[in-house]
């Protein structure tokens, strides 16, 4: 069970960390910041902070 719930806090560190530097970089990127836009970005960083930890698991197991 421990082991368990150590890989969890591990994936959600992992796509904590993707999301954070992926929702600055799309911060940093647009001209205007209002409520739709930092919503759009925080959506499409999770998105991506997934993806990026699907990819990486991918070419692990290879």
């Amino acid at each position: 069970m421990a082991r368990r719930l150590t890989a969890v806090a591990q994936a959600v560190a992992e796509v904590a960390a993707w999301w954070t530097v992926l929702a600055g970089l799309w911060l940093v990127l647009i001209q205007t910041v209002d409520t739709l836009e930092c919503c759009v970005g925080a959506g499409a960083a999770l998105l991506a902070a997934l993806g990026g930890r699907a990819a990486r698991r991918a070419a692990e197991q290879r």
